[in-house]
C-alpha cells in the first residue's frame, strides 16, 4: 500500500517539472463506460453473488517518454464503482483513482498499439445504496466499523490495486482503450467481531476513448 501511494504522490508531483524539461510529454484527456461489480466473502465466508453494474470514467493523464517506445502514464480520473444486486437495488461508488501505468507504444499501421500496466490508488469520495424499493442510505467511509451507526453502509475510503489497458492510438491522436482494474485492497472496514470473514474487493472493467494533444 505504502509503495502504491508513494508512486502516485512522486509521480503527480514531479510532474509538472517533467513536462517542462521534456517537450515530447503529452497530455490526454479520456472518456467511457465501465462494468464494475464488488467481489469478495460475506461475514460467513460465503461468496458474493451480485451483478455488474454499469457506470462511467473521465480523466486526464501525461505520457513521460522513458525510452524508445515505453512511456510512465500518471493520470487522475473520476471512476463509478459498485454493484447490482440480485434481490433488485444497487450499489453506488464514487472514486477518484490516480493511475501510474507504464506504457509500450509500438507503431502498427498509421498509428500505435498501446498496452500499459501498473497500480492505482483510489479515493472514495461518496456513495449511496439504492434498495430494491428505491429508498437510499449514503455511504459513511471509515477503517474501523461503528457498531453504534450499523445501519448505515461502511467502506473504507482507501482503494488500491492493478490497472491493466490495450488499445489503438490512430494518426489523429483519437484512441480506443479497453481497461481492467483489479483491486487487491480489502474496502470493508475493519471489525473486532469473533469469526467475521467479510472481504469486499472492487474488481471493473470498461471501454474508454480518448485523445491526446501534442
Amino acid at each position: 500500500m505504502r509503495t502504491i501511494i508513494s508512486i502516485g504522490l512522486i509521480s503527480l508531483v514531479s510532474l509538472g517539472t517533467m513536462a517542462q524539461s521534456k517537450r515530447t510529454v503529452s497530455f490526454g484527456i479520456t472518456g467511457g463506460v465501465n462494468l464494475s461489480n464488488i467481489n469478495g466473502k460475506t461475514a460467513t465466508g460465503a461468496q458474493l453473488d451480485n451483478k455488474l453494474r454499469t457506470g462511467f470514467n473521465a480523466g486526464l493523464n501525461a505520457q513521460i517518454p522513458l525510452s524508445n517506445g515505453f512511456y510512465l502514464q500518471p493520470g487522475v480520473e473520476y471512476r463509478q464503482k459498485g454493484s447490482e444486486f440480485r434481490n433488485g437495488g444497487e450499489l453506488v461508488l464514487g472514486y477518484i483513482d490516480i493511475p501510474v501505468t507504464f506504457v509500450y507504444k509500438p507503431s502498427l499501421g498509421t498509428g500505435a498499439v498501446v498496452l500499459g500496466f501498473g497500480p492505482y490508488l483510489g479515493l472514495g469520495v461518496h456513495g449511496k445504496v439504492i434498495d430494491a424499493n428505491g429508498s437510499e442510505r449514503k455511504v459513511q467511509f471509515r477503517n474501523t466499523y461503528s457498531v453504534s451507526e450499523a445501519e448505515d453502509v461502511q467502506f473504507k475510503r482507501i482503494d488500491a490495486g492493478a490497472n491493466f489497458m490495450a488499445g489503438y492510438e490512430f494518426s489523429n491522436r483519437i484512441s480506443a482503450m479497453l481497461n481492467t482494474q483489479l483491486g487487491l485492497v480489502n474496502i470493508n472496514p475493519e471489525t473486532n467481531i469473533p469469526g467475521d470473514e467479510t472481504r469486499y474487493r472492487n474488481t471493473s472493467f470498461g471501454l474508454s476513448l480518448g485523445y491526446r494533444f501534442n
